[in-house]
C-alpha cells in the first residue's frame, strides 16, 4: 500500500461523511454543501461541476435575453459550483481542475461586466512574480474605508467571504479587496506555494498595491479574516502597522494538530498540495511553525476575535491565551455551543457574522474604540442582543474567585 499521508487510510471515513453530511470538513455544521447525488469524495468534481455547467447555461441564456440581474445571479451560482468542483482535486496540472477553474474565471469575467459596482481583476507584484486579486469598489469610486478579506485555507478570490459580487462588504459602503495568496486558487495553479511565513508578506504586498489607489484611504485600511485567514491576519497585523483594524472569525491560529491530525483528513491532503510538499514529516515540521503565538505583543491595532466555544481547530483556551497576548485594544466574542462556522449562526439570528465584524472594524477605524479597550462576551444561541450585550464567560462551576481572575 502506497499512502502519501498517514490519514489517507481514513478515506473510507471521509467518503461516509461526504455521503451522510454533504460536507468534506467541519462536520459539526448541519448545513449540506454538496448535493445528495454525491456519494463519495471522488464524485464531487464531476457532479458539482455538472451543476455549474447547467447554471452557466442558464446564465448565458438570460444574458442573451437581456435579463441582466438574472444572468448575474446565475453566473455567480455557476462560479461557486466550479470553485467547489476544482477544490476537490489536489494534483498539479490536472486537466479537470484546470477546466473547472477556467470556467469559473470565464463566468467571473462576465460578472465584472454586468455588476452594479466596479470590479477590477488586478495583479499584485510580489517576490519577482505576481498574484491575482479582485478589487470591489463602491459605485462612486470615492476615497473610502477599504477592507482586505483573507479567506480560509484554500479559499479563493471569487468565492470565500466576498463571493463573486462583493458579498456583505458592499452594503457597508467599503471597498473590499481579496486575493489568491500563495497556495490558493490561481496562485496554486501557477505553483506559487504557501510556506510557514510567506502569506503575511503577500498581505503586505497587497497593501503596497492598494495604497497606490486613489480610492483607498490609508488611514482606514482594515483586515477581516476567516479560518486560516485568522492566522494570516494576526501575523500580518504584527508585522505591518499600516493595518488600522483587524477582525477574525472561525479561528485557526493555534496548535495545528487540531486541523491536520484530528479534523477531516482533507485539510492535510489539500494543504500539503498547497505547499508543494510530498514528505509528510517535512510538512509536519512546517506546520509546527504556523502559529500566531509570540506575535501578539506586536499587534497594536484594534483587534476583534470571534470564536466558536467548541471550535475543534483552535481550542477556547488557546483563543483566550492569544487574546491575552495582543497588546492593542481588543475584543473577543465567543459563540456559545458553536464550532468552526460563522454563517447562519442562531447566536446572531442567522445574520451573517461578517456584518457585525465589518461594523466593528469601521468603528475601530473611526476612533470609536479606546486604546485601553478590552472586552470578552459570550454570545448565546438564544436570547439577548448578540455581541452588543455583555455576558460573562465562565461555567457555573467555575465562578471566578475574585474580579481579577480570568474568566473561562
Amino acid at each position: 500500500m502506497n499512502l502519501k499521508r498517514r490519514r489517507d487510510a481514513q478515506q473510507w471515513v471521509l467518503d461516509h461523511m461526504v455521503k451522510t453530511t454533504g460536507r468534506v470538513q467541519n462536520f459539526a455544521s448541519d448545513a449540506r454543501q454538496l448535493p445528495p447525488s454525491v456519494k463519495s469524495y471522488a464524485m464531487i468534481s464531476k457532479i458539482v461541476g455538472q451543476h455549474g455547467l447547467r447554471e452557466e447555461a442558464i446564465a448565458r441564456a438570460a444574458d442573451a435575453s437581456g435579463h441582466r440581474a438574472t444572468a448575474v445571479h446565475a453566473y455567480a451560482k455557476a462560479i461557486l459550483s466550479y470553485i467547489e468542483a476544482q477544490h476537490s482535486i489536489f494534483e498539479d496540472d490536472n486537466p479537470e481542475k484546470i477546466y473547472w477553474y477556467s470556467r469559473a474565471l470565464d463566468c467571473h469575467a462576465r460578472v465584472r461586466e454586468l455588476a452594479d459596482h466596479p470590479i477590477e481583476r488586478v495583479e499584485v507584484p510580489w517576490d519577482g512574480r505576481s498574484f491575482p486579486g479582485m478589487l470591489h469598489l463602491q459605485a462612486d469610486r470615492k476615497k473610502q474605508p477599504t477592507i482586505i478579506f483573507i479567506p480560509g485555507m484554500d479559499g479563493t478570490k471569487e468565492s470565500s467571504g466576498v463571493g463573486p459580487l462583493g458579498g456583505t462588504f458592499m452594503a457597508h459602503g467599503v471597498h473590499v479587496f481579496t486575493f489568491d495568496g500563495p497556495g490558493q486558487g490561481e496562485s496554486n495553479l501557477r505553483k506559487l506555494r504557501i510556506t510557514h511565513d510567506n502569506y503575511e508578506r503577500a498581505v503586505s504586498a497587497a497593501i503596497d498595491y492598494l495604497l497606490k489607489r486613489p480610492e483607498v484611504d490609508p488611514e482606514r485600511l482594515g483586515i477581516v479574516g476567516s479560518s486560516f485567514g485568522s492566522l494570516w491576519g494576526l501575523r500580518a497585523a504584527a508585522r505591518d502597522s499600516r493595518i488600522k483594524a483587524l477582525a477574525v472569525v472561525a479561528v485557526c491560529f493555534g496548535d495545528k494538530r487540531g486541523i491536520f491530525e484530528h479534523a477531516s483528513p482533507r485539510f492535510k491532503q489539500v494543504f500539503m498540495y498547497m505547499a508543494g510538499i510530498q514528505d509528510e514529516e517535512a510538512f509536519d515540521r512546517m506546520a509546527e511553525q504556523m502559529t500566531s503565538f509570540g506575535c501578539g505583543a506586536e499587534i497594536r491595532c484594534p483587534t476583534l476575535i470571534c470564536s466558536g466555544e467548541f471550535d475543534p481547530l483552535t481550542r477556547l483556551d488557546e483563543t483566550l491565551a492569544m487574546f491575552d497576548e495582543i497588546a492593542g485594544p481588543k475584543e473577543l466574542w465567543v459563540f456559545e455551543n458553536q464550532a468552526h462556522d460563522y454563517r447562519g449562526l442562531p447566536n446572531l439570528c442567522e445574520i451573517d457574522t461578517l456584518h457585525f465584524m465589518i461594523d466593528w472594524v469601521l468603528d475601530a477605524m473611526e476612533g470609536k474604540i479606546s486604546k485601553s479597550h478590552k472586552r470578552i462576551t459570550l454570545v448565546p444561541p438564544s436570547g439577548g442582543a448578540g455581541p452588543y450585550e455583555d455576558r460573562p464567560l465562565f461555567a457555573p462551576w467555575q465562578q471566578p474567585r475574585s474580579p481579577t481572575d480570568r474568566q473561562i
